[in-house]
Parts: structure tokens; C-alpha cells; sequence
């Protein structure tokens, strides 16, 4: 008698369950800022001082007191030269300062006139031909950080703006989170690496195994330290062997393919055969089976065979999971709307992943080809289409669309 098949599972239940498995890896590391960029950042950073440290100029000119000049055309004596990284000597009553970009405002002076709009007089000094209002052209000490603020907080996944923020307070080192330790596996008889054997001699059935590259990079790009096992025979005793291993020494064991019923799928027996799995059918398209478990105390994830299942799913599922291992406070990739530039006239029962380009036009290209075994779709665009369970989409319609900008950073 036939099992009854499990429902879908809704995507977002399934990355609830996910996320709840993913505990926060134990342990820091003290890296450089230089080497900061994508880690997380492990504690508050915490400013103990302000930038900027002084009121500075924001343009070359001229630094005065405003009330001083009551018309267009005014002479001023210049009483000193400023430069950046100089002392400023309080400003004389009736003068002008010569200043320049980011040097410090002599105190007395509220004002900078650009000096487009002064013309030197020689030995007279400088005149004035706009009249200036208090405050123009300056920058305020603190008014991009202040003493004791938290520039940035415990689980931001640091940018290079971020790095600079973190220099610009003094901040040589920063801490953050250890990064996960990610065994990669590629099962099945019929993969082959490119280069071992030449297009024109490849055996009926045989293809090239593409997933390992692609999920090898998107592993690295979150950080990971990957250790790839290469292609485990189609064998049990070969399996588990390698499962066994990768679990004492590794937060995550990552598959693709393999973890169906057939004879030949020998992920799901030896996962068993060692820890836990829970087999899922999830309600989206692209990557409709997923696989999650345990080996001992690492965690198990299994993705679909065909590319773009599996690019799709590791995005949506595997790379939230990944950054909340390391205690990153966002993990969900923001979406946009923006207008359909093409039809979609057959509702899925499934929620539904579409390949897509920014077009001329400003609106959303659809690649003519959705199948889960066309890797050229991912490549040729730059996100994709949230399109909800039942519905269809007409030209001109807003959808929500996310870029690979985000889910690939």
C-alpha cells in the first residue's frame, strides 16, 4: 500500500524550522579591518571618540564672522593660512582666514565662503562677493559619529563602507563571528569534473558537475571555510564513511542530489544510518525537494540535483541559515517592486522563483526558458521574481523582485 505523500511545505515555515536549528557557533576571531569585508561582526563597536573631532571646513575658502560683512564687495585683511591638519589661531575681528578642506574652524569664525565667491586682492586680502549666512560650510564636530555611540552593532555583516566607518574611530581590528566549517559533497556515478574528460569523449549519461563549483563559491562568499569532498561513489559503505568524517570536524554537510528513494541515492540511508533526516517537499519552483538533518553535531542539508533547484534553494534556504550560524541580525534579503515587462498567464500551485533582468525600459525581462536545468537563466540574470502560489502575471503588473546583488553579497 502507497504512503499517503506528505503536503508542501510553505517556504517560510520551512525557514522558521531552519533557522530554529541554527544555533549560534561558539567562538570569535580578531581579524584586521583590512580582512573584515562579509564577516560578522561579534560584538558592539563602540566609538570613543567623535567624527569629526572639530568643526572643519567642507570647502576650500575663506573662514569669517558673518555679522562682519553687511554687503556684497566687503575687504578683508587675511590674518592666517589653515590647512588641513594645522592649528587654527583664533580669527582677528575683521578679517578672514584662508582655509581649506577639512582644516579646523578658527574660533570666532562661524562661516566659510567658497572661494568661488571671493576674489584675492594681493597684499589687501580677499574680497567678499556673496554674503554668507552663519553656519555655511561647516561640518560639526560629531555630526558623523559622537563619542559613545555604537557605529555599528553586534551582527552586521560588515561592508567596505563599514571597514572605513570602522577605521575613521581608530579601529585597527575588529571581532567577529568564526566562520562555519562546511564540508561539500557531489554524489552520483553520472558527474564528471571538467577537465578530467573533453566534451567530445564524455559516455552517454555522463555530465559535468556544475553544482560543485557554484555552491563551492556561494559557500566562500558567505564566509565559509569549505572542505570539498569531491564525488563519493555511489556506494553506502563509501557514504557513510565520508558523512562520518566530515561530521567530527564540520558545522554543516552540504549534498546535492542523491537524497531520493531510488537505489542508487545513498545520502538518505547513510544519513539515517548515522544521525537524523527529515525528507521535505517545499512549496516552491525551482527546488521543490530538500533534505535536513543531523550527523552527529553537525547539520545536514541536502539540496535538489538539478542547478538550478539547487542554486535556488541554497539561496533561499542554506544562506540564511549560514548567516544565522554566525549571528548575522538580518538574513532575509530585501525585495523591491518594480513593473513586469512580460506575461505569465499559468498559476503554479507552488510559490514561484523566475529568473529575471532589468530591461531597457526600466521594467522586469523574463528569461523565455523557467526549467530547473537551465543554469544560463541565473546567468543571464539579476534576480528574481517572488511570485505567490495561484498567480498569474500580466505586463505591467507590479512584482516583487530581488536582486542577485543582494543575495549573492
Amino acid at each position: 500500500m502507497n504512503q499517503q505523500r506528505a503536503p508542501l511545505r510553505p517556504l517560510d515555515d520551512a525557514l522558521a524550522e531552519l533557522l530554529a536549528h541554527a544555533v549560534v557557533l561558539e567562538g570569535t576571531e580578531t581579524v584586521s579591518t583590512f580582512d573584515a569585508d562579509a564577516r560578522v561582526l561579534a560584538q558592539d563597536l563602540v566609538s570613543a571618540l567623535q567624527v569629526p573631532p572639530q568643526d572643519n571646513s567642507a570647502m576650500d575658502g575663506y573662514a569669517v564672522r558673518s555679522a562682519e560683512i553687511a554687503d556684497e564687495g566687503v575687504l578683508l585683511p587675511v590674518s592666517q593660512r589653515i590647512p588641513a591638519g594645522a592649528e587654527a589661531q583664533p580669527l582677528s575681528p575683521g578679517s578672514a582666514a584662508r582655509i581649506f578642506t577639512g582644516a579646523p574652524i578658527p574660533k570666532g569664525a562661524d562661516a566659510v565662503v567658497m572661494q568661488e565667491d571671493c576674489e584675492a586682492a594681493g597684499e589687501q586680502g580677499v574680497r567678499i562677493k556673496r554674503l554668507p549666512d552663519s553656519g555655511q560650510w561647516i561640518r560639526r564636530a560629531g555630526e558623523d559619529v559622537r563619542r559613545g555611540a555604537v557605529v555599528l552593532s553586534k551582527g552586521e555583516r560588515i561592508t567596505p563602507a563599514a571597514c572605513g566607518l570602522a577605521a575613521s574611530i581608530g579601529m585597527e581590528s575588529l571581532v567577529v563571528a568564526r566562520r562555519p566549517k562546511v564540508a561539500l559533497f557531489s554524489t552520483g556515478d553520472e558527474l564528471v569534473m571538467p577537465g578530467s574528460v573533453p566534451p567530445e569523449q564524455m559516455k552517454p549519461g555522463a555530465i559535468y558537475n556544475s553544482n560543485r563549483f557554484f555552491l563551492s563559491v556561494l559557500l566562500r562568499r558567505l564566509e565559509c571555510e569549505v572542505s570539498d569532498y569531491g564525488i563519493v561513489p555511489d556506494q553506502r559503505e563509501a557514504t557513510i564513511k565520508a558523512l562520518a568524517h566530515a561530521s567530527q570536524e564540520h558545522d554543516l554537510i552540504l549534498t546535492s542530489g542523491g537524497v531520493s528513494v531510488g537505489e542508487e541515492d545513498h545520502i538518505k540511508p547513510a544519513v539515517e544510518a548515522l544521525g537524523t533526516l527529515d525528507l521535505w517537499q517545499i512549496a516552491v519552483k525551482p527546488g521543490k525537494p530538500f533534505a535536513y538533518g543531523k550527523v552527529g553535531a553537525a547539520h545536514f542539508m541536502g539540496l535538489p540535483g538539478n542547478p538550478v533547484s539547487s542554486f535556488v534553494t541554497f539561496l533561499l534556504l542554506v544562506r540564511p541559515f549560514l548567516l544565522r550560524l554566525q549571528g548575522a541580525s538580518r538574513t532575509v534579503p530585501h525585495s523591491m517592486q518594480l513593473p513586469a515587462h512580460f506575461d505569465w498567464p499559468r498559476a503554479d500551485k507552488r510559490r514561484e522563483f523566475l529568473r529575471v533582468r532589468h530591461g531597457k525600459s526600466g521594467g522586469l525581462e523574463l528569461f523565455p526558458n523557467q526549467s530547473s536545468g537551465v543554469l544560463t537563466s541565473a546567468t543571464w540574470g539579476d534576480g528574481l521574481v517572488d511570485n505567490p502560489a495561484g498567480r498569474t502575471i500580466a505586463h505591467g503588473h507590479s512584482v516583487a523582485f530581488i536582486p542577485f546583488a543582494e543575495l549573492l553579497a
